[in-house]
């Protein structure tokens, strides 16, 4: 029962307004049927499509799963019939990709727009400046098969506490000019997607809605 044990210790740090995303990635099917049965816990984040799809069709169908990966548009059908929420929505094209095949399946698919708000190259993530142009676009406004449901980011991996926090609050920002400005009458665009194993209680502190947690969970690879 160690990972019901670990869950155990983690929610109690947890509000309860906060999602916990159990970051299941590379994680045997037996250790995630291990923590939903030993807590009743739902929500499990995958970042490849492969993986996704082949626990999704061997595991209970009342999983919600989240996709925090950086999504390539050729994997997006593959993901549809399973996903709860995308996180990693990054690029215009892939907005565009996913509701076509959103259309082509007569589903809405819900997504968080990912912000760039690291100091990291390697990640990914729009600037505000392009999010705006995005919404405003007469484009945008026909995608009738996707529902924004907030935004994701991913802090710098570094050791500064502050900058961490500076980094937060910039994505909780970046979400409520987004609220105020175009999504004021959507109960939808809720979620600000932040906070991993090492930095959750300072994204929870900045406000964050849904994090996403593997090791302090799953234990180490």
């Amino acid at each position: 029962m160690e990972l019901a044990d670990n869950y155990k210790k983690l929610i109690a740090e947890v509000p309860e307004s906060v999602t916990i995303v159990a970051v299941s990635k590379f994680k045997p099917v037996e250790m995630i049927l291990e923590l939903y049965n030993g807590t009743g816990h739902r929500d499990y984040g995958e970042s490849r499509a492969q993986e996704l799809e082949n626990k999704a069709s061997q595991l209970p169908k009342d999983i919600r799963w989240h996709f925090i990966g950086h999504l390539q548009t050729n994997k997006i059908k593959s993901i549809l019939p399973y996903v709860s929420l995308i996180h990693s929505v990054d690029s215009f094209k892939l907005l565009q990709e996913i509701n076509k095949a959103a259309s082509q399946n007569t589903i809405i698919v819900k997504v968080l727009l990912q912000f760039y708000i690291a100091t990291e190259e390697t990640k990914y993530g729009f600037s505000l400046a392009e999010v705006i142009q995005i919404i405003e676009s007469e484009e945008f406004k026909e995608f009738n098969n996707i529902e924004v449901s907030g935004v994701m980011g991913m802090a710098s991996y570094t050791d500064d506490e502050s900058l961490i926090r500076k980094e937060f609050n910039t994505l909780h920002e970046y979400f409520q000019i987004l609220k105020e400005r175009y999504f004021s009458n959507s109960e939808s665009f809720k979620e600000i997607s932040m906070g991993m194993s090492g930095d959750y209680q300072l994204a929870i502190e900045e406000g964050s809605s849904m994090l996403r947690i593997g090791s302090l969970i799953f234990g180490g690879r």
